[in-house]
């Protein structure tokens, strides 16, 4: 499935990259190059209007890391309505706050690695 997104967050996107949190740092350095489950993992990919903090097409899964303005009311009326949208597109979304990534590491990985594992093809 190729998803549509937005030309004009394209240059946001590479910024977002060049800046990332601790935690986005923190977490990239687990999923890069394959070493969860041997899948690809992207980072900071704009799917429609929207910037993603990580997507793994083969898992249809994004993990999003939700700093301190993601608690606020307004914030988690945001949150929702991406949600929601990257849901109705068949993609899977798991939240992890930065305090997780960066307290709790092994126990982020383990449900990721849970969500990515990939079924065996009919013989």
């Amino acid at each position: 499935m190729v998803l549509r997104f937005n030309r004009n967050l394209k240059p946001f996107a590479r910024e977002l990259r060049k800046n990332m949190t601790d935690a986005e740092q923190a977490l990239w350095s687990k999923l890069r190059r394959k070493q969860l489950n041997g899948l690809i993992f992207y980072r900071q990919r704009n799917i429609g209007n929207y910037i993603v903090d990580f997507y793994c097409p083969a898992a249809k899964l994004i993990v999003e890391l939700d700093g301190g303005q993601h608690y606020s009311v307004e914030g988690r009326a945001k949150d929702k309505t991406r949600d929601e949208y990257l849901v109705n597109l068949g993609l899977n979304v798991l939240r992890f706050s930065d305090l997780d990534i960066l307290k709790n590491m092994d126990g982020v990985l383990s449900v990721l690695y849970e969500h990515t594992k990939i079924p065996p093809a009919p013989l």
